[in-house]
């Protein structure tokens, strides 16, 4: 591997590393630091294209943070980067995890610990409106979209379908509509 490469695939390792291990709530809370840190900061991806990643991101089975980690590894720096973003991002919840299922059988019944992990919850939900509010802004604002996200909620939200279902009929649904509108430009 050339030395740019191996420093490349090191700083992917090191940035999902850190987005990893400071993000708490999962995938959904990690994506304002993984705009921040690849997009704007890194410049390793545009900021437009993070809605796409998410979207492919979250449309492939696995958790939506390690897929998005491997995704923008393989973008950057081939399988390599993908390997080595991976790895960054998957590490600290590991270790967490490891570190946590030794522990709280002891101290799982302490007050203290039950207020803590009630305020972790509650910080995650600010993490996953504030993701969600991000995504709103990039997304197309016309009828169509708002009743294709809509339905999608109703969808998967109320009548309980699967949402890899609820996926196949938003994409087809955006397909169609697209079409549509291509059709009615070209008239």
């Amino acid at each position: 591997m050339e030395r740019s490469k191996g420093a490349l695939c090191l700083k992917l390792f090191l940035k999902f590393l850190k987005i990893g291990a400071f993000t708490f709530g999962g995938g959904y809370a990690m994506i304002p630091l993984i705009r921040r840190e690849i997009a704007l900061r890194e410049g390793w991806i545009e900021d437009k294209d993070i809605l796409d990643i998410l979207a492919v991101s979250e449309s492939t089975p696995g958790p939506i943070a390690v897929n998005t980690a491997t995704f923008v590894g393989y973008r950057v720096c081939g399988f390599t980067g993908a390997l080595c973003a991976t790895l960054g991002v998957v590490l600290p919840s590991f270790l967490v995890i490891t570190a946590i299922a030794f522990v709280l059988r002891e101290f799982q019944s302490m007050k203290v610990v039950q207020y803590a992990f009630f305020g972790i919850r509650a910080g995650v939900l600010a993490l996953i409106l504030k993701a969600l509010w991000s995504m709103y802004r990039q997304c197309p604002k016309n009828p169509v979209s708002y009743a294709i996200a809509a339905g999608s909620f109703i969808l998967a939200a109320i009548l309980n379908v699967n949402v890899l279902l609820v996926l196949i009929l938003c994409a087809a649904a955006g397909f169609l509509a697209s079409t549509i509108s291509l059709r009615r430009a070209e008239s």
